[in-house]
């Protein structure tokens, strides 16, 4: 046997897996003379005897291949695989709805989700894929800053970076004058479908949140991380549950009185553990917020059925919003 022939022979065994994870599903199982045909395709022959030994080894290694018996025939496909489609779908909708991911990087890694099933599995999800003119980030470097606070993360060490918003003629403006920002990064978090730096700013002693696709010319720094005492207890899930829109305010306990119809959109927002006092009305419930307009924002968006109704400071706050939004539209009394 010549020498290439032997190395083809080596290389069989991936052939047939590859055909298998490539070409079959529950739904479509293919044949001996199937797989030896596409095996004949990439140069590669096949008897019936190293043919069944081939599916024994690969069934010894942990590969689980069904068979299934069709007339005179026998049918073979892969079926354990790493991620079911009705996964991989969501892993799509993941990916399409992030506003962190760039449409360049979500048809790259749509097209990659697709080649952990069949080529069957991938045109189901074909079918799913819909071109969403969501406001989707153009900053093509954000998993490059995703890698770059993730090693400082567990080198320990801060970043720095300038951060921007947008203009009304689509520019982007930096902060503070193109001041660098030099953070303690100690987590990220995906929030309203945007990816979120939690930090410590050294300079205010605080634990604050940036969103990554606003985040340019970031590098790692070469001094140490501060902040551990802040982080010690801190849990990621609360911190993202008192914020509203990630936008930062004081932190308040407010007490709502809730209508019984909207008990569970507030247990949606909160989870279930909060404090919870029935009375006539509903309920009376305690939350922890940080306090902004935009949380202010969603409870006037409930209607009727949720109040502010301490601490009076709070409820100060709401009258003085609803005030300025009725000057700005002329409301009259």
């Amino acid at each position: 046997m010549a020498a290439t022939d032997k190395f083809k022979n080596k290389l069989r065994l991936l052939y047939i897996l590859k055909i298998l994870y490539e070409k079959s599903n529950e739904e479509h199982k293919l044949s001996r003379y199937d797989i030896q045909e596409k095996l004949a395709e990439y140069g590669i022959a096949s008897e019936r005897k190293t043919f069944y030994d081939d599916l024994a080894a690969l069934n010894e290694f942990g590969i689980e291949i069904i068979s299934e018996k069709d007339g005179h025939d026998t049918r073979y496909a892969i079926v354990d695989r790493s991620f079911e489609l009705a996964e991989l779908k969501i892993l799509v909708d993941s990916v399409q709805a992030s506003r962190f991911i760039t449409q360049k990087k979500s048809k790259e890694l749509i097209r990659k989700l697709e080649g952990l099933g069949s080529e069957y599995d991938a045109d189901k999800l074909d079918r799913f894929v819909y071109s969403v003119n969501k406001a989707k980030t153009d900053n093509e470097m954000i998993l490059c800053n995703i890698d770059i606070i993730y090693s400082a993360i567990n080198d320990d060490k801060k970043i720095v970076f300038n951060y921007f918003d947008w203009s009304s003629d689509r520019k982007k403006v930096l902060r503070h004058n193109g001041k660098r920002y030099k953070i303690s990064p100690w987590a990220l978090i995906w929030d309203n479908l945007n990816y979120y730096l939690i930090g410590f700013d050294e300079e205010s002693s605080s634990i604050r949140h940036y969103r990554v696709d606003k985040m340019i010319k970031l590098e790692a720094d070469e001094g140490s991380r501060v902040g551990k005492e802040a982080f010690k207890n801190f849990n990621v899930g609360e911190y993202s549950g008192k914020l509203f829109g990630m936008f930062d305010g004081d932190e308040e306990t407010v007490t709502l009185q809730v209508d019984e119809s909207m008990i569970s959109v507030i247990f949606d927002r909160f989870g279930t553990e909060i404090p919870v006092r029935k009375n006539e009305s509903g309920a009376e419930v305690d939350v922890n917020v940080l306090m902004s307009d935009q949380f202010i924002s969603w409870v006037l968006a409930l209607g009727n059925g949720v109040k502010i109704i301490s601490p009076e400071t709070v409820v100060e706050k709401v009258r003085k919003y609803i005030s300025e939004r009725a000057k700005l539209y002329d409301v009259k009394e």
